[in-house]
């Protein structure tokens, strides 16, 4: 069965990025290693072992528009999985890569049971964490909530759950590991009565 997971990396009081969207060193810990990850990504060995077969389990993402912008759609090549999803109100771009596999919608709910259709049984939805992730996750269509929580305060920005002002009850973490600079932190989503 498909796993919707949310994730990003965190402050540890919950935040995503600035307000001006920047990360400043939230993201460190992708070059504190000796084990290549990526292109762009040095992590330690303990890391490594943790986000490689996390990476791999991911068949689609889902992001908001905003970060599909941000980032330039990753030049039409998924940062993870074989397919993104974009929450969006607009098209996609005129000209924009058109063999990138890449599917607009209009809404989260959408959103999601198009990456669940796109991946299949036996690989995970990855969500990413803020105003897309926190309407998933409010709207009960999340999982698991995946944290790469990183040891510094924000004071303000950009939150983890975006906007949502309700409570909701996570289980106990059933993946902790401590990396360098890093701690890697995975929780079941106690689903509502």
């Amino acid at each position: 069965m498909t796993t919707v997971v949310m994730h990003n990396v965190v402050s540890v009081d919950g935040f995503i990025a600035g307000a001006d969207d920047q990360v400043g060193p939230l993201f460190d810990w992708y070059g504190n290693g000796d084990v290549q990850l990526s292109e762009y990504a040095q992590v330690s060995k303990v890391s490594a072992d943790y986000v490689r077969p996390t990476m791999a389990r991911i068949g689609t993402l889902v992001v908001g528009r905003h970060v599909f912008d941000m980032t330039d759609g990753w030049g039409g090549v998924p940062p993870a999985g074989e397919h993104l999803v974009v929450v969006s109100h607009r098209p996609r771009p005129q000209g924009w890569h058109p063999d990138a596999p890449f599917h607009f919608v209009g809404g989260v709910e959408e959103a999601i049971a198009k990456a669940k259709e796109l991946t299949g049984e036996d690989r995970d939805v990855g969500v990413a964490a803020g105003d897309v992730g926190g309407q998933a996750f409010a709207l009960g269509l999340v999982d698991e909530v995946a944290m790469d929580v990183v040891p510094v305060v924000f004071g303000s920005g950009k939150r983890y759950f975006g906007s949502v002002d309700a409570q909701y009850l996570l289980e106990d973490p059933h993946t902790v590991i401590q990396g360098d600079r890093v701690l890697h932190l995975r929780y079941r989503v106690r689903k509502q009565p």
